[in-house]
């Protein structure tokens, strides 16, 4: 991969993650886990959600289920209170979650509706 292909999931990244998160994640990157960051940002962030295939809004929702579905429950976290810069909306991840209980069981999209109650309980307190 090259710099650009790094600097566009880069940009990706904080569009959907915040730029905060972003900055975190890099204060927090040590030498052990470099590469692996470099390589989710150019891979994940500069190579898929780059695509013109589908919109940010529907590559979020599908991984949040997914994230569900695998019960990848700090991940799922993260990209609930994502949604905030991606524009899926409680209704449509309560959506989603509902399709997971479905295709993936309802244990998964149990946990999954316990994660988003507190994160979205946690969005509401710092927004006051």
């Amino acid at each position: 991969m090259s710099d650009d292909q790094f600097e566009k999931g880069m940009t990706m990244r904080k569009s959907v993650l915040g730029a905060e998160h972003v900055a975190r994640a890099e204060a927090n990157k040590t030498e052990f886990d470099a590469d692996f960051q470099r390589i989710i940002t150019e891979g994940a962030w500069g190579a898929i959600w780059t695509r013109p295939g589908l919109d940010k809004k529907t590559r979020h929702m599908l991984t949040i289920a997914m994230l569900a579905a695998m019960g990848k429950h700090d991940e799922l976290a993260m990209h609930i209170r994502a949604t905030r810069n991606t524009g899926v909306t409680p209704e449509e991840v309560r959506e989603v979650f509902l399709q997971v209980s479905v295709y993936a069981g309802a244990p998964a999209a149990n946990s999954a509706f316990a994660i988003a109650k507190r994160v979205y309980k946690e969005l509401e307190s710092e927004s006051k």
